[in-house]
């Protein structure tokens, strides 16, 4: 049964969440196109991928944590913002993302996620964030519309997963005070 989303606290994530992290996080390789990859990974795979999202910086790692859970339950969920490409001017730039545990979404977590995600950028030197959504993925699409995304264009069958092709529609949204 989901949790209360009053129950639930927002932290900043830690290397001991990285197992249920790759685990939420495989859960959509192996069973959605909602990404790209396609061959599941390890916790000591993603290493990298969470030394990328410090506690400070624009880079977040967010962690939806439900205490009283059952260790290896308790995590609920997670939103990024990473580095939206890799040539320096394109450092004010994020690509912001919620993984939601399966069960656990359409309760307000992806809300509770992005609002908090969002505060502790608000200090940080950031101008906008982006995020890519494989289409149809209805939900995302509402949490996005819910933060004041805009959508930018779509790129159609830019991707090909369990034998077929995926749109990918991209949204922004303005970060400047």
């Amino acid at each position: 049964m989901p949790e209360s989303t009053e129950k639930v606290q927002v932290r900043a994530g830690r290397e001991g969440d990285l197992p249920q992290l790759t685990e939420i996080y495989n859960h959509y390789v192996t069973e959605t196109p909602i990404t790209f990859d396609t061959v599941p990974f390890t916790a000591d795979q993603r290493m990298d991928w969470f030394r990328a999202h410090p506690t400070g910086g624009p880079h977040r790692l967010l962690v939806a944590h439900a205490p009283g859970r059952p260790a290896g339950a308790d995590v609920l969920g997670y939103a990024t913002s990473g580095a939206f490409r890799s040539k320096p001017a394109y450092a004010t730039s994020v690509e912001v993302s919620v993984y939601c545990r399966p069960g656990e979404g359409g309760h307000g977590l992806g809300t509770r996620l992005y609002t908090a995600l969002f505060a502790s950028l608000a200090g940080e030197d950031v101008h906008r964030a982006y995020a890519g959504i494989a289409l149809p993925n209805p939900a995302s699409l509402a949490l996005h519309d819910r933060f004041g995304f805009r959508h930018l264009g779509t790129y159609a069958e830019v991707g090909r997963k369990f034998g077929r092709y995926w749109d990918v529609a991209w949204y922004e949204k303005d970060l400047a005070p």
